[in-house]
């Protein structure tokens, strides 16, 4: 059998724990899958006293992550750190440099500087992997790099965050507002102290940039992805959606356009028929359409310490093999510009709520700005409230009354005019909630 694989590991949160624990696990079948021993040869974190329920008192201690990628007495860096700078990207540098492979989760560094690094990890000869940085356990990335390698994709998306498809789903099954939702997330581990950036969109919007680049064959570009999360969403948009027969999901889609790719984050209703509304809780899905395979959807544990541990080991294994692929399943100096298409060609239907004054000529007005603009409407319906005062009805303030209305396809642009225009006239009293539809298979 061939020598030893050696593992420097930064990092022993809840991924890098459990990493050990598979090793030490499947040590022997891994070998055997593999045709050489994988060791843990060297490990940093902060707190070398804390009780992480791992055995690494054979592994080389590091207080720094910088001086373990650089020791010579490992041959793959295996970075858990996490964040787009400090001590993770000084880290991941500093193993490339040094003439090491690298397997890491994160995704924000990836997002921000991966080209520049894929391009660092050709020219010294290195692997740079990273399949448990989108969509945790599902194997997407090695999907999309080398089983579709004989395909054009044409989309992809799917929901990305556990986080908010958790709430949502929560919102739906049992009536709980947002916020109750959210608190219940926060309480079980599901969502951070401040969950920004997975109720924002964000952490979806990093995993759609590594899927893209893949996909599509182009340079990252984060800043270019059109997010929008899920603080918005009401009780009364997850009913009305149930009643047309859809579900709302978080999406990160990105799609090839004559115009370049377009790539957004955003709540979408898609029907109760599709793959992905069946996608209930912490689970992530990924829909790939392309032309030779037609349709895959990929569903799984997109979190958690065993399931990251889980593609953290596969990327490992390749190098354990010999086996090199491209970063983006092709070298870095053949990605091409990433071209974006411009969102507001967005072509698609709409669901529309706005609260109404219930005043003479208002529903009218509304109807006609929307025509005005070339949007028509597949329905509209009034959902009237009951009066909260028990007195004459020419005594009782005027109460704005919700108002639901379904599009049929426009774009984006028409879409947001109209309902700029409505807000403009005085007619309603809060800001309108607008969400795409999604005709997904």
């Amino acid at each position: 059998m061939n020598a030893p694989l050696r593992l420097g590991v930064a990092g022993l949160g809840t991924v890098g724990a459990a990493l050990v624990r598979l090793i030490g696990r499947h040590g022997n079948d891994l070998a055997v899958r593999t045709g050489r021993p994988i060791t843990i040869a060297g490990v940093a974190a902060r707190d070398r006293k804390r009780d992480r329920g791992i055995d690494v008192s054979r592994a080389a201690w590091f207080g720094d992550p910088v001086a373990l990628a650089r020791d010579p007495g490992s041959d793959v860096f295996v970075e858990l750190i996490g964040g787009a700078d400090g001590a993770a990207a000084a880290s991941v540098e500093a193993a490339i440099d040094a003439g090491k492979h690298v397997v890491t989760a994160n995704k924000a560094l990836l997002a921000a500087r991966g080209v520049e690094l894929a391009r660092q990890a050709e020219k010294k000869g290195v692997s740079l992997n990273f399949e448990a940085a989108a969509a945790g356990g599902i194997p997407i990335i090695k999907t999309l790099r080398e089983s579709l390698a004989g395909n054009t994709v044409s989309r992809i998306y799917g929901i990305l965050n556990g986080t908010s498809n958790y709430i949502l789903t929560r919102m739906e099954q049992e009536g709980l507002s947002f916020e109750d939702c959210l608190a219940a997330a926060q309480k079980l581990g599901y969502a951070e102290a401040d969950p920004t950036f997975d109720i924002g969109g964000h952490d979806a919007a990093h995993k759609l940039a590594l899927l893209t680049a893949i996909a599509f064959g182009t340079e990252i570009d984060a800043e270019a992805i059109y997010v929008e999360g899920i603080a918005a969403i009401r009780t009364a948009d997850i009913e009305a959606a149930d009643e047309l027969g859809y579900r709302i999901k978080l999406l990160g889609v990105a799609s090839r356009t004559d115009s370049g790719i377009e790539q957004r984050v955003h709540p979408a209703m898609v029907p109760k028929s599709s793959a992905i509304a069946r996608i209930d809780g912490v689970t992530n899905a990924v829909a790939v359409e392309a032309d030779f395979v037609g349709q895959l959807v990929l569903s799984g544990p997109g979190a958690g310490g065993e399931a990251t541990a889980s593609s953290v080991m596969s990327d490992i294994a390749d190098i354990a093999r010999g086996d090199r692929v491209g970063t983006f399943g092709r070298p870095a100096s053949e990605l091409e510009p990433y071209r974006r298409a411009a969102m507001q060609t967005h072509e698609g239907g709409y669901y529309v709520r706005l609260a109404v004054y219930d005043r003479p000529g208002a529903f009218a007005a509304i109807a006609k700005r929307m025509a005005d603009k070339g949007i028509s409407l597949e329905s509209i319906v009034q959902r009237r409230r009951a009066p909260k005062s028990a007195a004459p009805e020419h005594l009782v303030p005027v109460e704005p009354q919700p108002v639901i209305m379904i599009t049929y396809e426009t774009t984006e642009a028409a879409i947001r005019d109209a309902l700029d225009t409505i807000r403009n006239d005085g007619h309603i009293a809060e800001e309108p909630q607008m969400i795409r539809i999604e005709q997904l298979g």
